[in-house]
């Protein structure tokens, strides 16, 4: 297995891994991923994520945000604090942030003001927008348009939607991170053909865990957990469709990542 993985999206901090996360990066290793970026949701998860950072050194980083579904806890104090937070060396990205039509958790103006905020915040700190959007493309491309000029980069994690969306992005120069979604053959076949259209040096890859277990690995977990040791299952699917070699799309998606999240020494 080509080893050197990049997981862009792991929600460690989620209570489904409080019992093993040790054993969870472990496998991770083992499975060839050699970086992980844990997502922050909120400024509690973002502390938390934080320190599970410094924790697992070695191999991860995090982010540091505010969701859409908690865009209507944010207050002036929250700010402050994701402000503080992006000025240390294991954030590597601004969010998640972004917009939510689908669940409406948040009220729709007070999503867009708080995604607003947190965009200025990226690029106060110099750092990459890491940003969720679902059932609100029009929205997000007329707010992301603001602010595109002045960020260093932003990645639509967990690409869902469809080839509309995806040619706006990608007409912003966006990154498209591509989850265990693109493994369902409920759901995720829409996405199969437009996997071609996302330049090699756009695409990562995430597993979203614990969440979107990829549906097409061989023998699934009995628990239903994804973890980033799960990754290879994206990456073969990603591979079949876009008749690239396994090696070449882990290559690729971890170089893009790199880059993005300007992990390399020498920067891009």
């Amino acid at each position: 297995m080509q080893p050197n993985l990049v997981d862009i999206g792991v929600n460690l901090t989620d209570k489904q891994f409080s019992k093993d996360r040790d054993d969870v990066i472990e496998r991770a290793v083992e499975a060839g991923i050699s970086t992980m970026i844990l997502t922050g949701t909120s400024v509690d998860e973002s502390q938390h994520a934080l320190e599970l950072a410094r924790n697992y050194s070695e191999y991860c980083y995090s982010t540091a945000g505010i969701h859409p579904h908690d865009a209507k806890n944010a207050t002036d104090s929250c700010y402050q604090t994701l402000k503080e937070l992006l000025q240390a060396p294991e954030v590597v990205a601004a969010g998640e942030m972004g917009l939510d039509f689908n669940r409406d958790f948040s009220p729709r103006p007070v999503q867009e003001k708080v995604f607003q905020q947190q965009l200025q915040l990226a690029v106060d700190s110099g750092l990459p927008a890491f940003c969720h959007e679902r059932d609100a493309s029009d929205r997000f491309v007329a707010i992301a348009k603001e602010f595109r000029d002045k960020l260093s980069g932003l990645v639509v994690h967990c690409f869902t939607a469809d080839k509309k969306a995806l040619y706006q992005y990608l007409d912003l120069d966006l990154h498209i991170g591509i989850t265990g979604w693109v493994c369902d053959e409920r759901r995720g076949t829409h996405l199969h053909p437009l996997l071609k259209d996302i330049p090699a040096n756009r695409l990562m890859i995430e597993t979203d865990a614990p969440w979107l277990l990829p549906r097409s690995m061989d023998k699934k977990p009995k628990n239903r957990r994804n973890e980033p040791a799960y990754l290879s299952w994206v990456v073969k699917t990603i591979a079949e469709q876009t008749g690239k070699s396994y090696e070449q799309v882990a290559m690729e998606t971890a170089n893009t990542a790199r880059a993005f999240f300007n992990l390399d020494p020498d920067g891009q």
